[in-house]
């Protein structure tokens, strides 16, 4: 007699892969090496090796607008902490990172905390490192600023020229009005006002055509580096000042310019 077995429940294990680890690529990364969101690619710490760890491009992120990379031209890739320990083998150490506080106040505080426990590195703020980085750029600034004020100096040069020029032109016109009985004045003033008039409709004009002039620089700079950041800006502090400079320097030239023909006679600016 052959014993019946009881049914003995089975046990199936099945082993399921981890799943692909994901990394994210910069923009510029993307458009040099066409690549998208869902592509496979191989991480490597040694360049050139054959075996690596494939991942797959889980986001591709907007640079943020950083004086200090432009230069560089880096290509970069974000992963996972755990992930890029195993990849370089460089262990629980890091050279940088990176602390957000809730508040400007509490800033001073941390910063002291950290230099005081810690051994081997210090803190910086990330506004003063950022300068550190950007000094060429203030250089490129201070370099601008230097030819502003050379152009305002010859243009206000050049301007006062061109008001003396046309208003000469205008003597026997206000030698009539003065033999009419004008003021000396009033003729002042009427050139003046036509000369501020002239001033604000062409601070008006180079305001547009400096604005146009801005957007086709960043235009053509954020599409060469690949990046947010503005190369140029026309703000409205810079109109202001401009509008005001060259308000103030055509009355200035028409008044130099009217003050000169008023003190002429009027049969001496008829040429007798």
């Amino acid at each position: 007699m052959i014993p019946q077995l009881a049914a003995l429940p089975l046990l199936f294990l099945l082993q399921v892969p981890p799943p692909q680890r994901t990394i994210a690529i910069d923009e510029a990364f993307a458009a040099r090496a066409g690549l998208r969101v869902g592509d496979e690619v191989v991480l490597s710490a040694t360049p050139g090796a054959l075996a690596g760890d494939t991942v797959s491009i889980g986001a591709i992120y907007e640079k943020s607008a950083d004086p200090s990379e432009i230069a560089r031209g880096d290509l970069t890739v974000r992963m996972h902490l755990d992930h890029l320990q195993v990849l370089s083998g460089y262990g629980d150490h890091v050279d940088r990172f990176a602390i957000s506080t809730k508040s400007d106040a509490e800033i001073p505080s941390v910063l002291e905390s950290i230099n005081r426990v810690a051994f081997g590195f210090r803190a910086h703020r990330s506004k003063d490192i950022a300068v550190e980085t950007s000094r060429t750029f203030q250089v490129v600034s201070r370099f601008h600023r230097a030819i502003g004020v050379i152009t305002i100096v010859a243009s206000s040069i050049f301007l006062l020229c061109i008001m003396i020029l046309k208003v000469d032109e205008r003597r026997r016109d206000v030698a009539a009005l003065r033999l009419m009985g004008i003021s000396r004045s009033s003729v002042v003033q009427s050139i003046v006002i036509e000369a501020a008039l002239v001033a604000i409709l062409g601070s008006v004009l180079g305001v547009i055509i400096g604005w146009l002039a801005s957007r086709f620089v960043n235009w053509h700079y954020q599409e060469l580096y690949q990046t947010p950041l503005q190369f140029s800006i026309v703000t409205p502090s810079v109109v202001l000042l401009a509008v005001a400079l060259s308000l103030i320097l055509g009355i200035v030239a028409g008044v130099v310019a009217s003050m000169r023909m008023a003190r002429t006679p009027p049969l001496a600016l008829f040429g007798r």
